[in-house]
């Protein structure tokens, strides 16, 4: 079996590539539901899709990526709009499963999936709602434990072939990634709710970092508060800059129109009142959609997007650092 999937990974790996790319455009379609579900407390599972004037999706209506194209934004049943936001994270989804494949082996390539779909829907839901659900956060963190135990490869640790060693190692630097994360991230928020007497983070973005550090290590969760605050400024000051020189611009983080929320014929919900949340806070307060100073902001989308670049091409770089840092930490005369 292994020599007929070495064969076809070497002479015809495009089926590969078609496959996955594939899989990932449907998971992308799945986390559309997820998205737009698990905030509202609603079952991802039941109903169906089905478009926000209550008609079920047809099939044909219902493929992902191409659907918003075909329909050209217009659900067929109803003729309301629906964001095109919907076919970019199936897209998104698709290359990135995609970009795993042909750029990890298979023991981290799988497991990167899992994890990049966990941070996209926590990174969106954060984006949308401003708050991280436990199924991303906490679910990632056992996922993340799990999976690190039975591949010790996702911690840069080779498998042995001795499975008490092997999920020892694996799980141990798994467990050392969760605290890692959680810890460091606890501490800055606890210094920066002491210092501007207000919660500077939420406590979903403490357990994100458990979710990260699950499958990153303790580089790669450091690397991930750091990197995800450069991030994080890289896109937010200049738009807050924009905003108070221009008087304001569309919101990036809207994902429908101001109108009762729709949805494409890959992930089409029923539309319900949100219950209030600091993102409606937030828009009240600010009616131009940008973001101003003062303002509550997610901080978990910039988090993740630092964690997946760390796990899908970045470790090398930045564990290489890490080990360079240690060294001469260790070879200081002041080290004791």
């Amino acid at each position: 079996m292994l020599d007929l999937y070495h064969f076809i990974r070497a002479e015809h790996g495009w089926v590969f590539q078609l496959w996955f790319f594939g899989i990932g455009a449907s998971v992308g379609s799945f986390l559309n539901v997820c998205i737009l579900r698990i905030p509202a407390g609603k079952s991802i599972v039941f109903p169906g899709s089905h478009c926000a004037c209550g008609a079920p999706i047809r099939w044909y209506d219902n493929i992902p990526i191409f659907s918003w194209f075909i329909l050209r934004g217009r659900a067929r049943c109803c003729g309301q709009r629906f964001s095109i936001r919907y076919s970019l994270v199936e897209a998104t989804t698709a290359a990135a499963f995609l970009w795993l494949w042909n750029t990890q082996p298979a023991t981290l390539a799988v497991p990167g999936m899992v994890f990049f779909s966990l941070l996209l829907m926590g990174g969106l839901i954060d984006l949308d709602h401003l708050i991280l659900p436990d199924a991303t956060t906490v679910g990632g963190m056992f996922a993340g434990l799990i999976l690190s135990c039975a591949l010790p490869q996702i911690q840069g640790q080779e498998a042995t072939g001795i499975w008490f060693s092997d999920v020892l190692r694996g799980g141990t630097m798994s467990l050392v990634g969760i605290l890692a994360g959680t810890g460091v991230v606890f501490w800055l928020r606890e210094l920066g709710e002491l210092a501007m007497k207000k919660e500077a983070m939420g406590y979903g973005d403490v357990l994100l970092m458990g979710c990260i550090g699950a499958f990153c290590g303790w580089q790669g969760a450091l690397f991930s508060v750091f990197g995800g605050a450069v991030i994080g400024c890289l896109v937010l000051l200049p738009w807050m800059a924009w905003a108070r020189v221009f008087g304001g611009a569309p919101d990036p983080t809207a994902s429908a129109p101001a109108t009762a929320p729709t949805a494409p014929p890959t992930s089409a919900e029923t539309s319900a009142t949100p219950a209030p949340t600091d993102a409606a806070a937030n828009s009240a307060e600010n009616p131009s959609g940008a973001p101003a100073f003062g303002m509550a902001v997610p901080f978990g989308p910039w988090l993740a997007l630092a964690g997946f670049l760390y796990y899908a091409g970045l470790r090398p770089w930045v564990d290489a650092y890490f080990d360079e840092l240690q060294a001469i930490i260790f070879a200081s005369p002041f080290h004791l």
